[in-house]
């Protein structure tokens, strides 16, 4: 316990005389060491400033989660750092808590972008596409034509005919598409976030609620996609799921060709240049 309590102590120390006073609103006057003073932490906290003072000291006991958080907030510290003060402080992370996300960079959209012949999207623990590149616009769904709301998988899986019509054996997709969307809601906390589209969808749809019903949950991390083409033929896809490093709420998925002949003529209609009508998700 002393070897934890000293090293929250130190982190603490170090993060607080690397902040700047004036970001905070503190004059710079008549400082003899850079950072912020302990009291001007605890004052932003709002906790004590002997306190505080004992946690850098490695002397305050344990802290509860709540006081971390609020020395988190009044440090302004990045999420990394919020994650690895909890860790220090409890060994574990932070409980989680989900946030609607604020899109993507442009240099992960660039990663997207040159993914040439295999198409790839982004989408959030709610299954809402924030970002694609042009393969996935071509064969998947062109989501630049849709308002963000419907930019959402479960929403044309269970209401688009032509995503419907698509799929080799829809059903079986649904399923397992209910059934990984329950797992990443419930990992991300975004229970209360899925509930009106949850409502929402199980009123318009027997099917999904049905499935819903049923409790299924299942993990998505690899597997393989076929569908029906109007213009390019039978497409089989195999797909793979990654983590966006720092951004625990998003997740990309990249579908590659799962054959030769598949590749063969993707490759060609891309490069034809044709007008994106995807059909898939």
């Amino acid at each position: 316990m002393v070897e934890i309590d000293n090293a929250l102590g130190q982190f603490l120390r170090d993060r607080r005389m690397r902040l700047d006073p004036a970001t905070f609103g503190f004059s710079t006057d008549r400082r003899r060491t850079p950072g912020l003073r302990r009291e001007e932490v605890a004052q932003r906290a709002n906790i004590s400033p002997t306190w505080y003072t004992w946690l850098e000291q490695g002397r305050g006991g344990a802290p509860s989660a709540d006081v971390i958080e609020r020395i988190a907030a009044g440090m302004m510290l990045t999420e990394p750092e919020r994650e690895h003060l909890h860790i220090l402080a409890f060994g574990h992370p932070p409980e989680v808590r989900y946030s609607e996300p604020a899109g993507i960079s442009p240099r992960l959209q660039r990663v997207l972008d040159a993914i040439a012949t295999s198409p790839a999207i982004i989408r959030t623990a709610t299954w809402d596409v924030v970002a694609w590149n042009r393969a996935a616009a071509v064969v998947l769904t062109d989501y630049s034509r849709l308002s963000r709301q419907d930019r959402n998988i479960l929403r044309l899986m269970f209401s688009d005919s032509r995503v419907k019509a698509a799929q080799e054996d829809w059903y079986s997709v649904a399923r397992f598409v209910v059934g990984a969307f329950r797992a990443d809601a419930a990992r991300a906390g975004a229970g209360a976030e899925i509930r009106q589209l949850v409502d929402e969808l199980s009123a318009m749809s027997p099917e999904f609620s049905a499935l819903w019903r049923d409790n299924e949950v299942v993990g998505h991390g690899e597997g393989a996609k076929r569908l029906h083409h109007p213009e390019i033929g039978p497409v089989e896809l195999e797909f793979s799921t990654f983590s966006v490093e720092g951004r625990q709420d998003l997740v990309m998925m990249i579908y590659n060709p799962a054959t030769p002949e598949t590749a063969s003529r993707l490759k060609a209609f891309l490069e034809a240049g044709r007008v994106p009508e995807g059909v898939g998700f």
